[in-house]
């Protein structure tokens, strides 16, 4: 990403709503990727802003609202050393 902020956001979901927090972060255009996971956290999510005002939005007026998350930990990307769209042309 060129410009803006890209951020990988973990979230914590109480196991019976996690179709329903996936069909409700579906509708985000910011977020580009949603994947369930194992481990510690139970969906992991790829989300784009243009700036740290548009993510703090995105995380406490949208994300934080979804019926059934119940916490997330946000890693912002500081540099991409290798994403799909680099690995397809190599």
């Amino acid at each position: 990403m060129d410009d803006g902020i890209l951020a990988f956001i973990d979230l914590f979901v109480d196991s019976p709503h996690v179709d329903d927090v996936v069909d409700a972060l579906k509708e985000f255009k910011n977020i580009s990727e949603i994947y369930e996971v194992t481990g510690e956290f139970d969906i992991v999510i790829l989300a784009k802003a243009k700036d740290i005002e548009e993510l703090r939005d995105l995380l406490k007026n949208k994300i934080m609202k979804i019926q059934g998350i119940k916490s997330t930990v946000s890693s912002i990307v500081l540099k991409s050393h290798r994403t799909q769209e680099t690995a397809r042309v190599q």
